[in-house]
């Protein structure tokens, strides 16, 4: 096929391959950008950017109630590994021990008043203190803290704080579980509050700005959100005790959610193919996230994506349809016989032959061709002429979408 050939062109190629282009920034959620959308859905958005505001706003004002005037602000709390410290494979009755209830208590104590939770923190540490912020390595400067992400879906934050709460629930005395529990059914409402009216959800909630107020489908964050209220909608393990109203939305969001995932699918030419890291909110298109992602078709998302809505019970024709144009692209775009290896000189792409099939992570919108971006915006077609910082220290391929493929065998056999 021609995208093949394009493929094995493109490897090819020196490592002095041509600076493409250049990285657009994603444009945020804001009011003049709402009032020139279409009429219909105006009034939605509005509302929706209202009560990110409105939020925005308590989340603030509750910290700053905590400290009295005068008083130093804590230190925040040490960054690391979030989920890990939330472990969501221990036996059973685990949850309802000492330790993990240490762990819920101070899950408890870092969620913020919106409901959601900021990333890259370990729960196994101290109880948060009062005026302490709510999200990791957060440094104030005279007197001004930052403000960045506190309350995000990104890197597994805000889903895995649910989910281990709900393991703590099912194993404790309806007396016991109280907090616990009260700050489980807050976590979800939040993320039923941060979806978007297309049934998408941004990367932090309320609203950063810029590239986070897309539509995430990055690092499969979208993904496990819509996975974690399928449960909830179930009332499965720890969500039994969720309330019929409670479920009833989450159902509603999940449906929106698959909604928004069929109408972001790129097509071109007729064909469905691939999914973005990230689409913009109004226009739904792939847009731009750190100045080394570019606007482009993502392997690895596009493949969580594929395995989600192939876990669907009911697939509808239009899912159906989804799912065969998105893996047709998947075995349009793998590479084979090269692999992406680290050596002294950095990570290369090597002529391997045999190798198991490669995914460039990033695919031109308009070509299907391997694309990589650096630090400085500049966008090219090899991923030997990026900085060596940025060649090093990023995964440029993967193998994720094989495992997809596997899947998408049996599916196809059955459906």
């Amino acid at each position: 096929m021609k995208r093949l050939a394009l493929l094995a062109l493109l490897l090819t190629t020196t490592a002095h391959g041509a600076t493409i282009g250049t990285m657009v920034p994603a444009e945020p959620l804001t009011v003049e950008r709402i009032a020139s959308s279409a009429p219909i859905e105006r009034a939605a958005w509005q509302d929706y950017l209202a009560r990110s505001a409105s939020l925005l706003v308590k989340d603030k004002a509750s910290l700053a109630a905590e400290l009295p005037s005068g008083h130093p602000i804590p230190a925040p709390a040490a960054g690391g590994n979030g989920p890990k410290s939330m472990p969501l494979d221990k036996p059973a009755t685990w949850y309802g021990g000492a330790e993990a209830r240490h762990i819920a208590d101070v899950i408890v104590s870092f969620q913020t008043p919106a409901g959601g939770w900021g990333k890259n923190q370990p729960r196994d540490g101290a109880i948060r203190q009062p005026g302490q912020h709510y999200v990791a390595g957060e440094h104030g400067k005279d007197g001004q803290r930052p403000w960045n992400y506190v309350g995000t879906i990104d890197n597994d934050a805000t889903v895995t704080e649910i989910r281990f709460l709900s393991r703590v629930v099912s194993q404790l005395p309806a007396a016991d579980a109280g907090s616990y529990r009260a700050s489980l059914l807050k976590g979800v409402d939040y993320l039923l509050s941060a979806q978007m009216p297309n049934g998408g959800w941004p990367q932090v909630w309320p609203l950063q700005g810029g590239y986070h107020d897309a539509i995430t489908y990055n690092d499969d964050a979208f993904v496990h959100v819509a996975q974690l209220l399928l449960e909830v909608a179930a009332g499965k393990e720890g969500f039994a005790t969720v309330p019929a109203s409670t479920r009833e939305r989450a159902v509603n969001a999940v449906v929106n959610a698959i909604t928004c995932i069929l109408t972001t699918q790129v097509v071109k030419d007729g064909e469905r193919l691939g999914w973005g890291q990230q689409h913009d909110a109004l226009t739904l298109r792939p847009v731009g996230a750190r100045n080394f992602e570019p606007a482009s078709l993502s392997s690895a998302e596009s493949a969580r994506i594929l395995q989600f809505l192939m876990g669907l019970q009911t697939p509808t024709e239009e899912v159906k349809a989804a799912i065969r144009g998105g893996v047709a692209w998947l075995r349009d775009s793998v590479i084979k016989d090269r692999s992406w290896e680290k050596t002294e000189q950095g990570s290369v792409l090597k002529v391997s032959p045999g190798a198991k099939p490669l995914w460039a992570r990033f695919y031109a919108l308009d070509t299907n061709q391997p694309i990589f971006g650096d630090r400085d915006r500049t966008i090219h077609d090899d991923v030997a002429a990026l900085s060596e910082e940025r060649r090093n220290g990023y995964s440029w391929y993967n193998t994720a979408p094989q495992k997809t493929l596997e899947i998408y065998e049996r599916w196809e056999a059955a459906n």
